[in-house]
């Protein structure tokens, strides 16, 4: 399978210079192939193909307008058309039906918050051996080696973020690493009160880390909306916004990867529910919802799963789990979020609501769970071959010739019994399930 590791560099002055000049040139060569697509769509003629753009980008470096691209890597600048042609791609699937619908490829700006150029193998890049990270026409750039790479990497993309940060992101072939077998499953309910609520009954807080800095990020956008527009001094108040959203960012993602690490080594299968994250972000719940970042989260689980030889399910979105009881099995309805516990109608249990969800989402999974030794309905199992036959079941004694008289079965007397005597005739029960019986 294929991974990304992503580590920070640090590029001198003029390497920042020679990042910024190929920046502006991938920008550049993305929106004039976004042009001419566009120009030919307006006017009805075929869609222009990949061949054609690489041509014309290799003919528009021989004029003194845009002469310029020769300054870079000629690699960075094909990637930059092999982009526009996956933006495409995704537009045209999404149409189709084949992935979630997107919009049109749009045209790049030099404000845009995140900046990347792409580096493949035939590029001439490398790493030396003091630990740089060779790229042509830019230099030996320093990198924060935090791990070594599992293997060659077959591509490296050099991004900077809106808070002005340099990264390296080596896509690496790995094998996946099976790790010893567990007997433990786990369903996961996903919450904002609580970030987690395992099947077995642990729960665990969210750190709700976009709440915790919102004091400092309000002085950060007050003091920038303070400045005027243009100004260097509204350039440093942005990147000291960017920088408070990037630490958030930062202590998000890396207590995804704790947690999910620590939940996909304890056990074996792993169950999770489809969340609507869409629509809960056009409630008044937006932000807390944008805060718990599920997506992110259960896509981590998903990759380790595969990576570590375990089991992921997702079920879908519309299962009843928070309407089912896990120890009896019976739909006892919605319940607004106010309720929190709840009792069974049908078998008295007292239910936690988010424990209950989670044993309901590893159910649904065809998980084995319980919740703190709560007892688990069985599975349906197939008759025994000699149970399979009919056999005569012991006969009522019935008072022939009245009706609306009981009658007794297995000692317990049922009301609303109406007999009709007589031979060859049968009884029938009004009970709510009816039976009949030879009498």
């Amino acid at each position: 399978m294929q991974l990304r590791y992503s580590f920070r560099v640090y590029p001198g002055t003029g390497q920042c210079m020679a990042l910024a000049r190929a920046f502006g040139c991938v920008r550049v060569v993305f929106n004039d192939a976004l042009r001419v697509r566009e120009t030919a769509r307006a006017a009805g003629l075929p869609f222009v193909s990949s061949g054609e753009l690489s041509k014309q980008l290799t003919a528009a470096k021989k004029t003194p307008e845009r002469a310029w691209l020769t300054e870079v890597s000629s690699v960075v600048l094909q990637q930059s058309l092999r982009d526009l042609d996956t933006a495409y791609k995704n537009f045209f699937d999404g149409l189709k039906g084949k992935r979630p619908r997107m919009g049109a490829p749009r045209f790049k700006s030099r404000k845009d918050s995140r900046q990347s150029i792409r580096f493949t193998a035939n590029a001439g890049w490398k790493i030396t051996p003091g630990g740089r990270l060779r790229l042509p026409k830019v230099g030996d750039v320093r990198v924060k080696w935090s791990r070594s790479l599992p293997s060659v990497p077959s591509t490296v993309t050099i991004v900077k973020d809106a808070a002005g940060r340099y990264f390296a992101s080596f896509v690496v072939e790995t094998e996946t690493e099976a790790l010893p077998e567990t007997g433990s499953t786990v369903g996961i309910d996903l919450g904002l009160t609580h970030f987690a609520i395992l099947s077995d009954g642990t729960k665990i807080d969210s750190p709700r880390f976009l709440r915790r800095a919102e004091k400092k990020l309000k002085k950060a956008q007050r003091d920038l909306s303070r400045k005027a527009e243009g100004s260097s001094n509204r350039a440093k108040a942005r990147i000291k916004v960017a920088r408070c959203h990037a630490r958030t960012a930062d202590a998000r993602r890396d207590f995804h990867h704790q947690l999910s690490t620590k939940i996909i080594r304890e056990n074996q299968a792993v169950a999770v529910e489809d969340l609507a994250v869409k629509g809960l972000a056009r409630t008044r719940m937006a932000k807390s919802v944008h805060d718990a970042g599920w997506s992110a989260f259960v896509t981590m689980l998903e990759y380790k799963a595969a990576k570590f030889g375990r089991v992921f399910h997702r079920i879908g979105r519309f299962e009843p789990t928070s309407q089912v009881c896990s120890v009896c099995g019976v739909k006892d309805g919605p319940k607004p979020l106010s309720v929190r516990e709840w009792t069974c109608g049908a078998c008295g249990a007292v239910l936690d609501r988010d424990i209950n969800a989670a044993v309901n989402v590893a159910k649904a999974a065809g998980l084995a769970a319980s919740a703190c030794g709560a007892r688990v309905r069985p599975g349906i199992v197939p008759a025994q071959r000699e149970e399979t036959g009919t056999h005569p079941k012991p006969q009522p004694v019935t008072t022939s010739g009245q009706a609306g008289i009981s009658v007794l079965q297995g000692g317990e007397d049922v009301n609303g019994t109406r007999t009709v005597s007589g031979p060859g005739r049968r009884t029938r029960t009004a009970s709510p399930t009816t039976a009949w019986t030879a009498a």
